[in-house]
């Protein structure tokens, strides 16, 4: 029989922005969507890499994760944003080249899953590591683990309805094998409206999801 024993790392923010943001299916519950995705693995976790935003949206995303926190198999970890100086590039502008905006930047996302793959790999927790994400930063870490441990398989999944986006063509090469996420999936992964927080309470879906 060949090993299955399989682990999930997303990329939170790729996730969002390739495959879910402009769509009806937000309130997305991972484990059942990576369990109908790879039907015949053991899925041993699900990392989901993330950090917390500022802003309107903030509240619906501390919503999201308390929701994600009442499955078993999902593991939460989180990064930071850092705020970062940046200098207007925008062609035409009055104030290109001279003003300077400050912009929020995610950190740690890519070396918090670096860092988890390998780990994984090393202790053998795994046969094969599934990296959702298009992000070329990944693709050291997944080159790592191939030569150090040629027993273990590298498969990716892009998130991207967009193709340009969904080009990836670093981390695909990277790959052993290589998909572009299914979005038809998600509309059948989705917690119901209401979802017990095991502590006699709900965790309500957000009105504007």
């Amino acid at each position: 029989m060949v090993p299955n024993r399989s682990i999930i790392y997303i990329d939170g923010f790729n996730l969002y922005y390739g495959a879910i943001k402009d769509g009806p299916h937000k309130w997305l519950n991972l484990e059942r969507y990576f369990q109908l995705l790879r039907p015949v693995d053991d899925i041993q976790i699900v990392y989901y890499f993330t950090a917390i935003i500022d802003g309107p949206r903030r509240v619906n995303q501390l919503t999201f994760l308390k929701a994600l926190e009442t499955l078993p198999l999902v593991h939460v970890v989180l990064g930071k944003f850092k705020k970062k100086k940046v200098r207007c590039g925008v062609g035409g502008c009055a104030y290109a080249g001279n003003r300077v905006f400050s912009i929020q930047e995610e950190k740690r996302t890519d070396v918090n899953i670096a860092l988890q793959l390998f780990d994984d790999a090393r202790e053998d927790r795994c046969d094969r590591s599934i990296i959702v994400s298009g992000d070329s930063d990944l693709v050291p870490a997944a080159n790592l683990v191939k030569g150090s441990f040629p027993g273990k398989k590298i498969i990716v999944y892009v998130p991207a309805r967009d193709p340009i986006r969904g080009a990836a063509v670093e981390l695909r090469a990277a790959a052993d094998k290589d998909k572009t996420l299914p979005v038809n999936l998600l509309k059948h992964a989705q917690f119901p409206p209401r979802v017990p927080d095991g502590a006699g309470g709900f965790i309500e879906k957000p009105t504007d999801w």
